[in-house]
């Protein structure tokens, strides 16, 4: 491999967490062959964008990035990856200003392809090896925690998803590998872990699924902690529930409700209903009173009707979310929600998001101040003029002062005061000593 010792590289990623570990991944290659990481806007010589077209929103903000992008680096060898490079590729390579375009599949041999252009060498894009799980245990990451891919696609086939086009079906990652990149992410000083993939909870490799590989995780040696991404509400029982008993496991989970109304989540054809996710976060909360609990939802979906949405509120405030990611229905090409009929105006999306947001706003703010009194382990994620910032074990996020303190280090604290009132609240707390 080429050494490219002034060779600068940028990045821009888009969407989810999944997306946020193959940057740091890539970011780990090209530091490794002695590519310079700088600003995107400090000219790079390399410009890779991460995107991402689960939404309408999700395509309009990548374009808007891939615009910049090619506007401010005018001179740079420009590579679009990521889930729009699937699902709008050939209009995207008929763009002259855009040098590559990368293909999921075949993002993780992007150095390669860069190196190959430096080199004078001339390779397509489709001439890469597709694998989805080739990355590298991260080492240089634009965050303080790192992921570790388990699994990729989904088999779920959700009537207004496309993540199966352009993601690809489920498969998981052979647990040795699982296991050992684990080992080595711990070697590289990372403190905190998180378990990612489009569909964990249906990872499955043999006789292992999900739970098992979480237990073997969980049991390595190592001064590190564990948390969970975005997770389906089906697919797991008791025992799940019972692994958060593990110190190394934190109590927090991302879980998917989309919506409160079964025949909402009927057309939206998820695997559950509202009884069964019911069911599951008193199972939790039975045993650990305080966990934490966040989620997205839909608002808007075709065919949602006054009473179905007001469902929707009841769950929200019955589950008691810290966090919603919410979502106005998007019409993806190519999905069979948008061949449904009673599709709702833009004016009524945006009036029930705005209910939504509103009500998870007090929600978070009450299971905030629920915490206070409490002492959390905090993983340093910055430090500005004496103020520590970073997530404590609920994920909920905490401010301290300190002196002499350094990122990527867990500091307990004890929780005194919420502050501020809207969704960029946080809680402040005293080191304890």
């Amino acid at each position: 491999m080429i050494t490219n010792e002034k060779k600068t590289v940028a990045f821009k990623t888009l969407g989810c967490r999944l997306n946020q570990y193959e940057t740091d991944a890539l970011v780990t290659d090209f530091s490794n062959a002695g590519y310079e990481l700088v600003d995107y806007n400090a000219s790079p010589d390399v410009v890779i964008v991460n995107t991402c077209t689960v939404t309408n929103q999700s395509d309009t903000k990548s374009r808007s990035v891939i615009s910049q992008t090619v506007r401010k680096a005018k001179n740079a060898v420009v590579v679009v990856t990521g889930c729009m490079a699937n699902n709008f590729k050939e209009k995207l390579e008929r763009q002259d200003n855009i040098t590559f375009v990368v293909e999921n599949s075949r993002k993780s041999s992007i150095l390669t392809l860069v190196d190959s252009h430096f080199s004078g060498e001339i390779v397509h894009p489709d001439q890469l090896p597709q694998d989805v799980f080739r990355y590298e245990p991260v080492r240089k990451s634009l965050h303080t925690r790192s992921a570790i891919k388990i699994q990729d696609g989904c088999d779920n086939f959700c009537t207004f998803c496309i993540i199966p086009m352009v993601r690809g079906l489920a498969t998981s990652r052979p647990v040795a590998d699982v296991l050992e990149s684990v080992r080595k992410t711990v070697e590289n000083g990372f403190k905190e872990l998180v378990i990612t993939g489009v569909n964990i909870g249906r990872y499955e490799d043999g006789a292992v699924k999900f739970e098992n590989l979480l237990t073997m995780i969980l049991e390595l040696p190592g001064d590190f902690r564990v948390r969970i991404s975005s997770l389906e509400p089906d697919g797991f029982g008791d025992d799940f529930v019972k692994l958060f008993a593990h110190p190394k496991l934190m109590p927090h989970l991302h879980l998917c409700l989309q919506s409160g109304s079964d025949k909402t989540l009927l057309r939206m054809r998820r695997m559950y209903d509202v009884a069964q996710f019911r069911k599951t976060v008193k199972q939790f909360r039975a045993i650990y009173s305080d966990f934490n609990f966040t989620t997205d939802i839909i608002v808007g979906f075709p065919g949602e009707t006054e009473e179905e949405f007001q469902q929707t509120l009841d769950a929200v405030n019955e589950f008691n979310f810290s966090h919603i990611h919410t979502f106005k229905y998007s019409v993806r090409k190519g999905t069979r929600a948008e061949r449904l009929e009673n599709h709702l105006s833009e004016k009524v999306k945006n009036e029930r998001s705005l209910l939504v947001r509103n009500l998870s706003v007090e929600n978070k703010m009450n299971y905030f101040k629920s915490l206070i009194g409490q002492k959390q382990d905090v993983l340093i994620e910055k430090i500005t003029q004496g103020t520590a910032s970073g997530y404590g074990q609920h994920y909920a996020p905490i401010r301290f002062k300190i002196t002499n303190g350094q990122r990527n280090t867990i500091q307990t604290v004890r929780l005194t005061e919420l502050i501020g009132d809207d969704e960029n609240c946080y809680l402040a707390g005293e080191l304890v000593l």
